[in-house]
């Protein structure tokens, strides 16, 4: 389903470019879905960002969380004559097909923020699996022993097992934590969240004394659940994408962390990382922008380097990186425009946050 183009100049067209505009340069986005905030906050508009000043064009499609619609979607912006295809996979097995094809057409393919084992997709995503350490350590912190619940992402999404991964080698160094709810999420939908905490408090009458929740769209379950029962501020919880909400719920102390993901850089790595593959780069010849700044660099360095998926696959990558944002750095993101004042203090008791006056 096509739901808009974004122009950077009126002429259109596909073809091979030149990425500074030589030729009409036509990137294609196939999102899975427009659900989670961010995608229309701040990735989407950092990519056609890096393509329009590169002269270029960017049309969009939402599959609204249907594998079987991303690859018809695929099909579409191909037909419509993209250069370069940027992928956000509902799964990343089923849209191996769709990277075939594009492939076959001559045209590279991007894996946006999740993983695609295909080695002719270039990988552009934050480091996971260190973002399931920093949930770990962060609550860790606070909640050495007791009842974890850990809500997963959707059991097709790599990264939900990437920060599963990430995790695990913090939490086993806390044998007093008995984790006694852990599953998938499908879709990492709110409303799921919410349901699993509901019966895992159920279950356990009510005694969770912390909640590892993979994203901030499902801590907004958790958190609702929690309250429920008179445990918001309570347990502490965590989540990670900078959601406006969730950066409030931090400030409120009914959230203890949420991890973010600068996705403005990454929007323009990838953007930046299309006109290059447009322009005939290499795969192991990208270079991410060496603007960057130090709380998302690669720690890597810009280059390239090579990332080994599950299944044995070398794929090129550029891995950028998270940070923790809590009470005590709230700053940061007020002060990069990533979120304003207002709506991190919304609700805050005057004096309880450094942020919050």
């Amino acid at each position: 389903m096509l739901v808009l183009a974004a122009c950077g100049d009126d002429d259109g067209g596909g073809g091979t470019t030149g990425g500074g505009g030589e030729e009409d340069l036509v990137v294609g986005i196939s999102w899975n879905n427009y659900a989670q905030p961010r995608w229309a906050k701040a990735d989407g508009p950092a990519i056609i960002e890096a393509v329009e000043a590169a002269g270029g064009t960017v049309i969009e499609t939402d599959a609204n969380d249907s594998s079987e619609q991303q690859l018809a979607d695929v099909d579409s912006l191909i037909n419509q004559g993209a250069d370069v295809l940027i992928l956000l996979a509902k799964d990343a097995e089923a849209i191996l097909p769709a990277v075939t094809r594009a492939t076959e057409a001559g045209i590279p393919v991007i894996g946006y923020d999740r993983l695609i084992e295909d080695e002719n997709a270039f990988y552009i995503t934050f480091n996971n699996e260190q973002v399931g350490t920093i949930m770990a350590e962060e609550i860790t912190a606070v909640v050495p022993e007791g009842n974890y619940a850990i809500v997963k992402g959707h059991s097709a999404d790599p990264n939900a097992d990437f920060l599963r991964g990430g995790m695990t080698p913090i939490l086993d160094q806390f044998p007093g934590i008995d984790i006694v709810c852990e599953d998938y999420n499908d879709d990492w939908a709110t409303e799921n969240a919410l349901a699993m905490m509901e019966a895992c408090l159920a279950a356990n009458n009510n005694e969770i004394d912390g909640v590892i929740s993979e994203n901030d769209s499902m801590a907004t379950g958790v958190v609702a659940a929690l309250d429920a029962v008179g445990l918001a501020g309570t347990v502490p919880v965590t989540g990670q994408d900078g959601d406006d909400p969730a950066l409030n719920r931090v400030a409120l102390g009914t959230q203890l962390v949420s991890v973010w993901k600068d996705a403005f850089a990454l929007g323009q790595t990838a953007g930046e990382v299309a006109v290059q593959l447009a322009d005939g780069v290499a795969l192991e010849d990208i270079v991410a922008p060496d603007d960057l700044q130090d709380h998302v660099a690669p720690e890597a360095g810009v280059e390239a380097q090579p990332f080994t998926t599950p299944g044995g696959i070398e794929v090129q990558s550029i891995v950028l990186k998270p940070t923790p944002i809590t009470r005590d750095n709230l700053n940061l993101v007020i002060d990069l425009g990533w979120v304003t004042e207002d709506i991190v203090c919304a609700g805050v008791e005057p004096g309880t946050v450094d942020v919050c006056g």
